[in-house]
Formats: C-alpha cells, structure tokens, sequence
C-alpha cells in the first residue's frame, strides 16, 4: 500500500535522516580528547623542537583538559618519531611534530618504512623559520666574511656542526660552502644539544642550527650568532645579518608543523586544527614563538601537504647532486 506523505513533512524527514550519520561524528569530536595525547618530538631534548613543541602542548593541554606529554624520540633525522607517528592508531591521540625533514627524508632514507606524504595527515603549520650559523666566542671569526677568510686560510681543518645528516641545518652548511667557495668537513650529531657541547669550547668551527633551539645562547652571548640563512633579517634579532648580505643569493628557511598519522578521523583532525590555530595566536604561545624569533604562520592542512610536497621537489636534487647518504 503506498502511503501519501505531504511534501513538507517528507523534507522535514529527508533532512533528519541525512543528518543522522553526522550525530555520532559530532559527538566524537566533541569528546575528543578524553584521555592524554601523545606528541612526538623526533629529535633529542633541548633543540629548536623542543621549544617549539612544548608552549603549544602547554596551551592545548589548558584547553583540552588533558594532558599533552612530549615525547623525544631522536634518530636517523627523524624517521625514528615520525615512524612511530605514523603508524600509530589513527584517533587522534599521537601527534608529531613534523618540520622540513619530511621532504628531505624519502631522497636520503628511501627505505624508512613509513611515506610521509601518504601515511601521515597534516594538520596546520606552526611557523617558518631561518637557521643560524654560530661559532665559538674564542672563533677568530666575528662575521661572515671573517669566516669565509678563515676558512680559505685553513681549508683542511675546517669543520660544521648540524642537528644530523640531511637535516635542514646540515644543508644549510652544504649550500653555505658551496657559494661561498669554502671547503668544511661536516659533523653531525643527533641533535642541536650535543652540537652545542662541542661548538662551545671550539672543538668544531661553525654550527648551523634550528634558530628557536639555540636563540638562548645567543642572546645571552654564550655563543656568536654570524648569520641567519633567511633572505631578510628578524625582528627578533634584529642585530643578526643575513648570509645573503655577505653571500648574494642565499637563502634557506625551515618550518615546523603538526600532523596525525593517516586515516585519523577528518572531524577529528579538524578538531586539532582549529584549536592548534586558536593556541598559536594565544599570548603565551605567540609571545613565546617570537620571542625565538619564530613568530606563528598558522595553515590548512591543504597548505602544509603543499609546502611538505614543494620542499621535498626542491631538496631532493640537492641531496642527489651533493652525495649526502645517511650514517
């Protein structure tokens, strides 16, 4: 029997049913989290990870009311943490804190076991920062110029300091030598704090580092800030040339972003985005931020798969064409 339903009654069904798949995914959203979140920082204690990660776990953990616990996990430029982000459950409860080594990694660790661009889900940029190139205070050194000089007079016993092979900082130093016409044997070690104990008593000649990691030593002049790799000056180093000013052309910077292993929920991550993007422009994060001389650059999690794809175009012919193969 065939039943007559008036056509404003039908709509009024019609819409109710149509929302019903979206009660459970509201709702789900709205519990998360209830429980402690993982975030993963893929590098040791004291770097510019670090310092970014744990303002934004502190604002989150306020907001959520739970716990962000930070969790270094330093190894192989990062593919250590990444690795077991990305195959963690997908709900949510494991971040990572992922920054340019994502699109370096695939050209230097091609058998990683994880595809960042297909196994991890980004969530919103948190800032897009330069390097810094330091010496020593007893370096003879006092600027980029000095430096390169230096390097030219003692081409064999030069060395740089980075964060790890491959990284950012470590590239920064390859392209460095290159344009500047300067031979450096390179040092890596795991991680900005160990470099750092080396490069204070002299024991290596130049360090390219993360700039957030390291901006306390700077400022209070345990180290000599020479230069930061981006194209103009910060502001909150004002005093700190570029390398372009001496080296024309040159320019590196680096970013830091959030993402959750693939397949995490879409309302879910929409959950983390929103309140990532509302903690970043929080005054105790932003000021922390710029206080490093990283100030917030928030995204779409579009944005970030594009400038994560972008980077990895960019890097992966310069690792190729300088060699650099993994420890």
């Amino acid at each position: 029997m065939r039943v007559n339903i008036p056509r404003r009654r039908f709509l009024q069904l019609a819409s109710a049913a149509s929302a019903l798949p979206l009660l459970p995914r509201a709702a789900r959203a709205q519990s998360y989290p209830n429980r402690f979140v993982r975030l993963i920082v893929p590098f040791p204690p004291g770097g510019g990870g670090d310092a970014l990660a744990r303002p934004l776990a502190q604002r989150l953990s306020e907001v959520w009311g739970q716990q962000i616990i930070v969790e270094n996990r330093g190894g192989a430029g990062g593919n250590v943490g990444a690795y077991q982000a990305a195959n963690a459950p997908p709900d949510g409860y494991t971040l990572l804190l992922g920054a340019a080594y994502l699109s370096i990694n695939p050209a230097l660790y091609p058998t990683s076991g994880y595809n960042p661009f297909n196994d991890l889900a980004p969530i919103s940029l948190l800032t897009v920062i330069p390097n810094v190139m330091m010496v020593s205070n007893s370096s003879p050194a006092h600027s980029v110029r000095e430096f390169i000089e230096h390097a030219k007079a003692n081409r064999d016993s030069v060395t740089f300091a980075s964060t790890g092979i491959g990284a950012s900082p470590h590239l920064s130093g390859e392209l460095f030598k290159r344009m500047a016409g300067i031979e450096m044997t390179h040092v890596p070690y795991r991680g900005a704090g160990p470099a750092m104990n080396d490069l204070l008593p002299g024991r290596v000649s130049v360090m390219f580092s993360n700039l957030p990691g390291v901006m306390p030593q700077i400022q209070s002049r345990t180290v000599r800030g020479l230069a930061i790799t981006s194209a103009k000056r910060i502001a909150a180093a004002p005093d700190i040339p570029t390398i372009g000013e001496t080296v024309p052309g040159y320019e590196v910077a680096t970013w830091w972003g959030v993402f959750a292993p693939a397949r995490t929920p879409a309302d879910v991550i929409e959950k983390i985005h929103a309140d990532t993007v509302d903690a970043l422009g929080h005054e105790s994060v932003k000021s922390r931020y710029e206080a490093l001389g990283a100030p917030p650059s928030p995204s779409t999690p579009a944005e970030l798969a594009a400038l994560l794809r972008a980077d990895a175009e960019k890097w992966a012919p310069i690792v190729k064409d300088a060699g650099i193969k993994p420890e």
